[in-house]
């Protein structure tokens, strides 16, 4: 093969801020700064390789990308351009800013593989970061930060710009995920024959196991290494979210962390000195997404996109998952965690373990940027135990968008050319979609929902249901505290009522 057109991951970085002084800490495009010179001097080469980049990747920001998070201290016009000059990146004629998604980093990762593989570049950089915990102090604090650049120009995107979320899920307060994923627990938790509690203390448990790991990660932003117990059960500080999540349950976004990784032909590799022990391979990438709106699902259990990418990756690598040695699954919640074991025939408890870094509540959920971490990860873990395979999964919106990639120190045997995602993305698109009515009245049944709470206790709840005939809806329900509570103390799915509407909102009455 073609030295020139294999590609390589040769360095990365990250970095977690703890600075609680908001004047003192970095702001995002600093972070991304401080963690691209981290992971060129991870490679060797340092200012050398930055020298050497002719594409730069940057994962969206979460201020351009929920209001939720948006900055009240100004905007950066142009990421890319503006880390470019920061970094003296001055041979970088690609600048890109990705659209939302957690899927974005290995997507990202994908595109450049394949790309080099083209001989269309020699050398590129994913990078993205957060500074959401400066952000937040700042405003309590009342102090005004400049986080105002404009450099010029314009950037390319890669990505879908499409929303996650549809106009009917939006009228009925459906589009964040601390609300959507829910939708996805209650229902493997029916779905497995589960009883409350029962499920509950399984979530604690899976994502104990997360916490274990963020313990001893001295980058992770939770360390407290939390038992099951404390992550399942309700107090002061771990109060529901969206029913059934507590806090410890749910990303942790509010955090400072970036992190980067650049990639590169081998044969750029080899001419800028790069040590073959800084080395890792991407053997196997797959890309494609389920139906787009959650309201679409054939189910709320199972994830048919997850399976294909994951059977793809490992195909396109010559592997199964019994080969695989690391594993970083995507974990913003704990139905991300059960559907993608589900999807790949893994058991939650594999003594293998499910995340590299301490996973997205315990380590840091940084915006669309987790994925990073995961690849800077599992490239150290890989570069300590030569030989092994580890599995990076990715998660964009809700259960929606997913990307995998399969890692190694060992070179490939065969030139890197993953399948055309067109190929199987339309057997995805082909898979039967239910009725769905915007608006629905008479007779209906829960298929899964959720109770959204605010500081002061449960706040609404949400339903998505079936009518008499087997469409789909979703509704409110009434706003009444003893019904919600109702909600939380007992199963819901499969619960009889009556659903109608107002012309503009659906409201479900058991």
């Amino acid at each position: 093969m073609d030295e020139n057109t294999i590609p390589v991951l040769v360095g990365c970085g990250q970095f977690t801020q703890r600075e609680t002084d908001p004047l003192a800490a970095m702001g995002p495009l600093d972070l991304m700064a401080k963690v691209a010179a981290i992971a060129a001097d991870d490679a060797g080469p340092g200012k050398r390789l930055i020298e050497a980049l002719d594409t730069l990747v940057v994962v969206r920001l979460f201020s351009d990308t929920s209001p939720r998070f948006a900055s009240p201290f100004g905007r950066f016009a142009n990421p890319p351009k503006s880390l470019a000059q920061r970094i003296g990146a001055s041979k970088a004629s690609r600048l890109i800013y990705t659209h939302p998604g957690g899927n974005m980093p290995q997507w990202s990762i994908n595109q450049l593989a394949q790309a080099i593989t083209r001989g269309e570049l020699s050398a590129g950089m994913v990078v993205g970061a957060e500074a959401l915990a400066t952000q937040k102090a700042a405003q309590r604090a009342g102090i005004t930060l400049d986080w105002n650049e404009d450099p010029g120009g314009s950037s390319e995107s890669w990505g879908v710009a499409k929303r996650g979320w549809s106009d009917v899920e939006e009228v009925h307060g459906a589009r964040a995920a601390i609300y959507m994923y829910p939708f996805f627990e209650n229902a493997i938790r029916a779905h497995a024959g589960h009883s409350l509690a029962e499920h509950q203390r399984a979530m604690g448990q899976l994502l104990a196991r997360f916490a274990k790991v963020a313990a001893g990660n001295p980058l992770a932003d939770r360390r407290d290494g939390f038992d099951g117990e404390r992550i399942a059960q309700l107090a002061a500080d771990n109060p529901y979210i969206a029913f059934p999540y507590t806090r410890y349950m749910n990303a942790n976004a509010f955090i400072d962390q970036g992190a980067a990784v650049i990639v590169c032909s081998l044969a750029k590799a080899r001419s800028l000195g790069i040590s073959s022990d800084r080395w890792v391979f991407l053997h196997g990438c797959a890309d494609a997404h389920d139906h787009w709106y959650v309201t679409e699902r054939r189910d709320f259990h199972s994830s048919p996109a997850m399976k294909m990418v994951y059977g793809k990756a490992l195909a396109m690598a010559g592997k199964s998952v019994a080969d695989i040695g690391i594993f970083d699954l995507y974990s913003c919640f704990s139905s991300a965690v059960e559907i993608g074991c589900q999807e790949l025939g893994l058991s939650p408890d594999d003594a293998r373990g499910l995340t590299v870094t301490g996973g997205l509540p315990f380590f840091g959920g940084p915006g669309n940027n987790y994925v990073t971490h995961s690849i800077a990860e599992m490239m150290q873990r890989l570069r300590a135990a030569p030989g092994q395979y580890g599995l990076v999964t990715a998660n964009g919106n809700y259960v929606t968008k997913h990307s995998a990639g399969v890692y190694s120190t060992d070179m490939p045997k065969t030139a890197f050319k993953p399948e055309d995602p067109a190929i199987y993305q339309a057997q995805l698109d082909s898979i039967p979609k239910p009725a769905f009515s915007a608006l629905a009245s008479g007779a209906a049944k829960v298929e899964t929902y959720t109770v959204f709470h605010d500081r002061d206790g449960p706040a609404g709840g949400i339903v998505i249901g079936r009518t008499s005939d087997g469409t789909r809806f979703m509704a409110n329900t009434p706003n009444d505290p003893g019904l919600l509570a109702d909600i939380e103390r007992q199963e819901f799915i499969g619960v009889a009522g009556q659903v109608s509407n107002d012309g503009t909102r659906n409201v479900f009455v058991p």
